[in-house]
């Protein structure tokens, strides 16, 4: 997908402004120095028994990722994912506070899903942004639109490998145990940004666990 304007623009850009604005105030966020994608970073976002419990409950439900389309691209992303309990407390603490800290309503909010990564495992260059030419987009549009900002969190250290690389700029984050990364999917003037395309790297030694939540620019449903 082009850079071309999509149905939620306008509203896109209102977002990240509002959120650009918030997290500037915030102390415990840093932003990478990269202008080119708005990503950042809160260090001990989640302390480790928070931690702990989500790994558990990750692999409770872990089933071999796929893909918002669902095209077989063999060995395009080869992780195990599945959403986890929304009315878990630890789920339900982790939700308010991400909406604390970026202003984002709750009910923008996806479910937040958590992905497991033995060695070896990965997922190729991709964006978080909806294609809207695609044929799943009729879908997702009614289902909130177009995604705004996405939180993912490390749920522990990884031996060797399993870095998240922002590919079209060189930025490359190791996991750290309990760390926040937040980025804006879109421009300044709300259109999808490719910069913010990224990678999960392959698992060397160890195995990784994430928990991501993405936000839609309307109510998710």
């Amino acid at each position: 997908m082009t850079g071309a304007a999509h149905p939620d623009c306008r509203a896109l850009a209102r977002i990240g402004a509002a959120v650009r604005e918030r997290l500037s105030c915030e102390p415990s966020v840093r932003r990478f120095p990269e202008e080119r994608v708005e990503l950042y970073a809160v260090d001990s976002f989640l302390n480790a028994e928070e931690c702990a419990r989500l790994i558990g409950m990750i692999d409770a439900v872990a089933c071999p990722s796929s893909l918002v389309d669902d095209t077989p691209w063999p060995h395009y992303r080869t992780s195990y994912s599945g959403d986890i309990d929304i009315h878990d407390d630890t789920v339900r603490s982790l939700d308010h506070r991400l909406a604390a800290l970026t202003g984002l309503p709750l009910a923008c909010g996806e479910s937040a899903q958590g992905q497991r990564y033995d060695c070896g495992q990965y997922f190729e260059e991709h964006c978080d942004w909806f294609d809207t030419t695609a044929g799943y987009w009729r879908r997702e549009r009614r289902s909130g639109g177009q995604r705004s900002w996405t939180a993912m969190i490390y749920l522990n250290e990884v031996a060797e490998g399993g870095t998240t690389d922002f590919t079209r700029v060189r930025l490359s984050v190791p996991p750290l145990t309990g760390s926040l990364l937040l980025w804006n999917n879109a421009q300044a003037d709300g259109t999808p940004n490719p910069w913010s395309m990224h990678a999960a790297r392959p698992v060397l030694r160890g195995v990784k666990y994430v928990v991501t939540k993405w936000f839609r620019a309307r109510t998710w449903q």
